[in-house]
Parts: C-alpha cells; sequence; structure tokens
C-alpha cells in the first residue's frame, strides 16, 4: 500500500450499491427490504441492487463468479458514489483471489459493512490503500426497534455534514 485514500462521503442524490459478498437476500422478507430502502431514500440517496443480489445457491449465496461481478461492477459504475454490503455470513473469503484490486483502486468509493465484510474491508485497504468502514450491512436498516443510534451514527459517518 502506498498511500491512504479516504473515499467520499454521500451526499443528497447520491447512489449507493447494495451488493452481497456473502450471504443472498433472496430470503428475505418484503417487509424488511421496503424498510431499509425507504430508510436510505429518507437520507436523499438513491438506492440500486447488483445483478445477483437475489441468487441462491446451497451455501445461501451466489456463485464466487456472480458476486465478484457484482462487486467489480459496483465499484467501476461512475454512477455509484457507495458500496454497502447486504448482510453478513461466512464466505466473504472465498472472493479475493478473483478480485481485481486495480479497479477499487482507481474507483474509490465509500465501503461499508460488518461480520463476514470484514475480510473485504481488510483487504481493500491492505490491496489498494482505500479505507472501509466497519458499520452496518444495508439488512440492519430493516430492523424495526432499537434503530436509532445506528442511523444516528451512519449518518454521521456515512453523509456529507449538510446532508445530516
Amino acid at each position: 500500500m502506498d498511500k491512504v485514500i479516504y473515499p467520499e462521503k454521500l451526499k443528497r442524490g447520491d447512489e449507493i450499491r447494495i451488493i452481497t459478498p456473502s450471504f443472498s437476500m433472496a430470503k428475505w422478507p418484503k417487509e424488511l427490504l421496503d424498510l431499509a430502502i425507504k430508510r436510505f431514500t429518507d437520507m436523499g440517496l438513491v438506492v440500486s441492487f447488483g445483478k445477483h443480489v437475489r441468487e441462491f445457491d446451497d451455501f445461501e449465496s451466489s456463485s464466487i463468479e456472480s458476486r465478484i461481478f457484482d462487486l467489480h461492477e459496483a465499484f467501476g459504475d461512475k454512477s455509484v458514489k457507495g458500496v454497502m454490503c447486504a448482510v453478513g455470513g461466512y464466505n466473504a473469503n472465498y472472493l479475493l483471489e478473483g478480485i481485481d484490486w486495480e479497479i477499487i483502486r482507481q474507483n474509490p468509493k465509500f465501503f461499508c459493512g460488518m461480520s463476514d465484510i470484514t475480510v473485504l474491508s481488510n483487504a481493500i485497504l491492505a490491496k489498494t490503500g482505500l479505507v472501509t468502514y466497519s458499520g452496518p450491512n444495508f439488512r440492519n436498516f430493516g430492523q424495526k426497534m432499537y434503530f436509532d443510534f445506528t442511523l444516528e451514527y451512519f449518518k454521521k459517518l456515512a453523509l456529507k455534514s449538510e446532508t445530516i
């Protein structure tokens, strides 16, 4: 790592792409998904999803190739300003050998997730110098109760101060 890269904070109108480097979103209840999307749109953000977020295999995930495709596409898409992981799991480590680190280095963006996503966050920093954030996954935004604290600090972490 030559230098540390701090991503731009998000602002109103920015697109945030939801990807699934670990578990799939295939079994998510509509109510949870709708609430999570609403909370992002209430912050002024536009939510989009990776092409393969609903694929589902024996490991409750999608293929390694599909997950890498969505990661590369999220970082490579100039209209996407932030990347958030849908949920953790236990198999994000299988992506590491197939990631094109140059795509991430050349397109630094806000990246957030936790749990199994920590392996990606650490690798992104080590391989590209991009600072990532250990914070809520997209699924957490679908929580009905006890979410106020998470939302307050996510805004402080992710959004430009004039957006809050």
